[in-house]
């Protein structure tokens, strides 16, 4: 069995008129794109084999860009006669491959490695776009053996795959126009989130990149608080189910979310521990492909389809939107200061040895309220800044409950800790909770002007 992956380079300037093809460098978004493309090639197995490019100089840069630090010189190769634009030149290499080499890995160019695909598999990709790659299994043992249509496609991911930059630059406008519609328009503004989760579904599912899943996790939560706003404000019980579904969506994604944001703070937390760094890294990936595969389960079952296909249908009925008639901006407004009431109630009731979790239900609070006021945004401009540094810094208290937990469960299994860094990095993190605490208790309320 061999294992083939053709990789096109990343997008490549126009800019200079003078310089051959060959010449041609990437330009901005094409050294953008290198990084994702890299994560997304060593998840799925592209660096285990040989890495032939293009001496064109796109292609150097992008295999340049690509290559993790831990790949050996030994596996990379610069191949004149892979800057081709012809198919058949590169079936004729590969023919002549190392049958030692049972992977693959090709940095070229279109058409070629396109209309190689297309050779090598029934029901190819139609398009190949820059810093896009096809991973293809081969049932043989001689790459002299490579004949058409005997592969199976495997893998084929573009950039808005695997890189949320590129996803949202695709749906820009989309993106520029979420949350800035009066309470009339809350039918098309939850459609819309709707239309992201759908739209996110892929990129969560892959999860080559965390912000797939945060703004997966903001559009669930910011559909049930205001679902949750309309139940409340017209009593109207037909939205219970739906709300109970969007809240169960959401409390799936928890556990990845901590553990993506405990990774990315992980470096500066272990700055000068580069052991434990290494061993917290590799604890948590491990964590992270797990709850990965849970919700990646989850999302793919026709349970979860369902529902969300349910909700659809609540959001474009008739009734839904007679109940959208009946509001007004003055029934946002009374619903927004009902929860600014609730808030500030029970922040005035908080004690300073409070159980962390009544921080974390303040926080929760936070984000309904928020977006609440987004429903009617030009009200509310003064509030919602107040607001959103408010919910940083209870996200913070709760980010650091979270790694406190992480890491006394990782000292769990690793009792040993020979010179103390473990127990520091609990203790600077203890002392950090504490502090952010203490500055929670000392601000009070929110004003609802």
């Amino acid at each position: 069995m061999k294992h083939l992956f053709l990789i096109r380079h990343a997008k490549s300037s126009w800019d200079n008129d003078n310089l051959s093809d060959k010449d041609r460098p990437l330009n901005p978004r094409g050294e953008q794109q290198l990084a994702p493309l890299g994560r997304a090639l060593l998840r799925y197995g592209a660096m285990a084999g040989e890495i032939h490019a293009s001496p064109a100089l796109r292609a150097q840069q992008t295999l340049k860009g690509i290559l993790p630090s831990s790949i050996s010189e030994a596996q990379i190769y610069t191949n004149p006669e892979l800057y081709t634009f012809d198919y058949r030149r590169l079936l004729q290499w590969l023919q002549n491959c190392d049958d030692q080499s049972q992977t693959l890995a090709i940095v070229g160019h279109n058409p070629a490695l396109m209309e190689l695909a297309a050779t090598l598999v029934p029901h190819a990709p139609f398009e190949l776009p820059t810093a896009s790659f096809i991973h293809i299994r081969l049932p043989i043992k001689h790459w002299r053996k490579l004949g058409n249509r005997e592969g199976r496609l495997e893998t084929f991911l573009t950039p808005v795959d695997f890189s949320f930059e590129a996803f949202n630059r695709k749906n820009q406008k989309r993106h520029k126009s979420a949350g800035k519609a009066t309470i009339k328009d809350t039918p098309s503004v939850l459609l819309g989130q709707a239309e992201s989760l759908n739209q996110l579904h892929r990129g969560v599912m892959l999860g080559l990149d965390d912000e797939f899943l945060h703004q997966y996790r903001i559009a669930l939560r910011r559909s049930r608080a205001v679902a949750e706003s309309l139940a409340e404000v017209t009593g109207n019980k037909s939205l219970k189910s739906h709300i109970s579904h969007l809240k169960r969506h959401a409390q799936a994604t928890s556990n990845l979310r901590d553990l993506h944001v405990f990774s990315q703070d992980l470096p500066q937390l272990c700055s000068n521990q580069p052991e434990l760094l290494r061993a917290l890294e590799q604890w948590v990936c491990a964590r992270v492909d797990k709850e990965q595969k849970k919700l990646a389960k989850r999302l793919a079952s026709k349970r979860y389809r369902q529902s969300l296909h349910s909700w659809e249908n609540e959001l474009q009925s008739r009734q839904f939107r007679k109940l959208i008639d009946k509001l007004s901006t003055g029934d946002i407004q009374n619903s927004v200061e009902h929860r600014l009431r609730m808030f500030n109630r029970k922040t005035a009731e908080l004690l300073h040895d409070a159980p962390d979790e009544d921080i974390h239900n303040l926080r929760k609070l936070l984000k309904r309220i928020r977006y609440l006021m987004e429903l009617d945004i030009d009200s509310w401009k003064s509030a919602l800044k107040t607001l959103r540094k408010r919910q940083d810094l209870y996200g913070r208290f709760q980010d650091l409950h979270v790694q406190i937990e992480l890491v006394s469960r990782f000292a769990s299994n690793h009792p040993d800790d020979p010179n103390g860094a473990l127990q520091a990095l609990l203790d600077y993190l203890a002392v950090e909770k504490d502090d952010t605490r203490r500055l929670i208790l000392s601000i009070g309320g929110l004003k609802a002007g």
